[in-house]
């Protein structure tokens, strides 16, 4: 009897897999925290044979390479992936015996990257399960746009007929476990649902519904902008990621903080938006532990930028060091816990901005303020209130300039990134007001709404 262990990665929209039956199993695209993966084995009493990848990451960096090392397992990525370490190189067709009458068949499913490879597991000769990465997800499929530009309608068609493939090859009720489309960037859309099948996509799946042409116009003309971190991530999966060190970071007093925040460093609250909102270090940047605080910070700060955390606790500290380190922010350079009452010098005051609502919003004279929308492109085409500025908060760090003056009253759909862009105006001496409410409010509260 098989079994599927799912791994999930909330903070970047992944999921990663370990599969086998009663002795032996593999891993399908683990995280860079391995330990997940390695308790998750000695849970269920299998050693980890074989760990695979579907493709080279470009979302976040792997913990194969270092999970083969300590299981002493084989490392299979596929052949056509160009690596600059010792693996077992995988090609279309491959098989790999995982336990009694359990084998693993790799099926070539390029689109996501060139050298995309599926991983269909069979028991008695039977499919049971299909590993397909960034091919076929949930109602979509993964982006082509993130390996090289002149190569994205090429991978987008390529993603049409690997996803056909697929279908035509499995049984209806073959369940599909993806490695992304639950937030990450790396979906062409974000998926429906929680659990799929093959049967399923047939009758939902634009890959499996219409024909290429339109399949891919539709695709292209609706990719959104590509996390900057992205850049990193392939180059570092390529080479080979280092061992992560998850040791805590050299202790940073109030006078370092200070001297850091000084030298145009980035330090980083982690407490929760409401208590930031009522007390900070003046100049520091605002990213919620709970929050997508890897792909929003790894997003905006400048590549390999020092950074600082000040969280609540060393339990927050170091969850965060966890998360950040999945998309190579390796070592903070310093950190401290508590809240502004520890990290202030002497005669300092912390800042603060208010917060408020759509309603709060509707009662300003909006002639006198600015309505500052930080929303993806596609969010704000499905609606926005009406005069607002539109800077996406992926971009605000480097446009601040562009904001116009008087008080910005900052929104999001739900009140996350707005945090974040407040923080930010409020580190660049402008007043804000963090709109902390859902959209949907707005029309609610009697702004006017504009719909295309």
């Amino acid at each position: 009897m098989f079994f599927i262990d799912t791994i999930t990665q909330e903070g970047l929209g992944n999921r990663s897999y370990l599969a086998g039956g009663e002795r032996i199993a593999v891993v399908v695209d683990p995280p860079r925290d391995v330990y997940r993966v390695l308790a998750a084995a000695t849970l269920r009493g299998v050693r980890i044979t074989h760990v695979m990848e579907t493709h080279i990451h470009n979302d976040y960096v792997t913990g194969g390479l270092e999970l083969a090392r300590i299981t002493g397992a084989a490392y299979l990525v596929p052949a056509g992936a160009r690596v600059s370490f010792a693996r077992t190189a995988v090609a279309d067709g491959d098989t790999v015996d995982i336990d009694t009458g359990l084998t693993l068949v790799a099926v070539a499913t390029p689109g996501h990257t060139p050298h995309h490879t599926t991983y269909v597991l069979s028991e008695a000769g039977s499919p049971v399960a299909a590993f397909t990465g960034g091919s076929l997800l949930i109602g979509t499929v993964g982006r082509p746009d993130l390996v090289e530009p002149r190569l994205t309608e090429q991978l987008a068609r390529a993603q049409h007929a690997s996803a056909r493939r697929l279908a035509d090859s499995l049984p209806d009720e073959t369940p599909v476990l993806p490695t992304h489309g639950f937030g990450s960037f790396c979906s062409s859309a974000q998926a429906d649902g929680d659990a799929t099948t093959i049967g399923k996509e047939r009758i939902t799946n634009a890959a499996l519904t219409v024909d290429a042409d339109t399949f891919v116009a539709d695709l292209l003309a609706g990719l959104e902008d590509v996390p900057a971190y992205y850049a990193y991530m392939g180059p570092i999966n390529t080479a080979g990621p280092a061992p992560v060190d998850l040791t805590p970071p050299a202790p940073a007093d109030p006078d370092e903080i200070g001297a850091r925040l000084a030298a145009g460093e980035w330090v980083v609250d982690l407490r929760s938006r409401m208590a930031f909102a009522e007390g900070h270090v003046a100049g520091s940047f605002n990213f919620e532990a709970d929050g997508k605080l890897a792909t929003y910070l790894a997003w905006m700060i400048p590549w390999g930028r020092p950074v600082t955390l000040l969280a609540e606790s060393a339990e927050q500290l170091a969850a965060a060091q966890r998360e950040l380190v999945r998309v190579g922010i390796d070592r903070p350079v310093a950190a401290a816990t508590g809240g502004p009452g520890d990290w202030l010098r002497d005669g300092e005051s912390a800042a603060s901005f208010p917060r408020s609502t759509f309603a709060g919003l509707a009662g300003q004279d909006t002639d006198r303020i600015v309505v500052l929308d930080v929303r993806r492109d596609s969010e704000r085409a499905a609606g926005w209130i009406a005069g607002s500025v539109h800077i996406p908060v992926h971009q605000l760090h480097r446009r601040v300039g562009e904001v116009p003056d008087g008080t910005v009253w900052v929104h999001c759909a739900g009140g996350m990134r707005a945090g974040i862009a407040a923080s930010l105006l409020d580190a660049a001496g402008r007043r804000a007001v963090a709109v902390d409410d859902g959209f949907d409010a707005a029309a609610e509260a009697g702004l006017a709404v504009v719909t295309a």
